[in-house]
């Protein structure tokens, strides 16, 4: 009778300690709900605008983020304006400069500029106004759709071309 109840005792001990070491969905809950309130923070600085493009019928929401950032190079310290076709955001620079390389070879003017946060924004276009940014960023985005081509840019770059953004240079 005593080895009947120290054998259960065991497992009783044995099941607390083996269910008290699984992970609380709490835990899991208030980090999530940490890095929801971070992503919040960041896109709290974008705005969406609805801008009429003369090339298409209806109205296209487009994202515009606003950020401070420099050319990481002085050649590209004329291009760069205020509102810019972003393709990717890259935190190496070599990596950065790999991209501007291979888009440069499809064709395209591309700036390297870096944030604040020390991110890398490979920049297609640059434009004064924000609706030749916007109509830019459609016409790629057409250019790749037209081909029946829509994952082009991800297979070839690493870059899908139905993420690029608009980002208004802050001063």
């Amino acid at each position: 009778m005593k080895k009947v109840l120290q054998i259960s005792l065991a497992l009783l001990c044995l099941s607390f300690i083996v269910t008290s070491c699984k992970p609380k969905q709490s835990a899991y809950k208030s980090v999530y709900e940490a890095a929801k309130e971070r992503e919040m923070q960041e896109t709290s600085n974008e705005s969406n605008t609805v801008v009429k493009s003369a090339g298409t019928l209806s109205p296209v929401e487009v994202s515009v983020r606003k950020e401070k950032v420099t050319p990481v190079y002085n050649s590209d310290a004329a291009g760069l304006k205020s509102f810019n076709v972003v393709i990717a955001s890259l935190s190496v620079k070599l990596n950065a400069e790999s991209l501007k390389s291979r888009m440069e070879n499809e064709g395209y003017s591309v700036i390297l500029a870096q944030n604040e946060q020390g991110m890398y924004r490979v920049i297609v276009a640059s434009y004064d106004d924000k609706i030749s940014a916007v109509e830019k960023r459609s016409e790629i985005y057409e250019k790749y759709s037209a081909r029946g081509d829509t994952d082009h840019l991800r297979r070839t770059y690493g870059v899908p071309f139905n993420d690029l953004w608009i980002l208004q240079r802050e001063y």
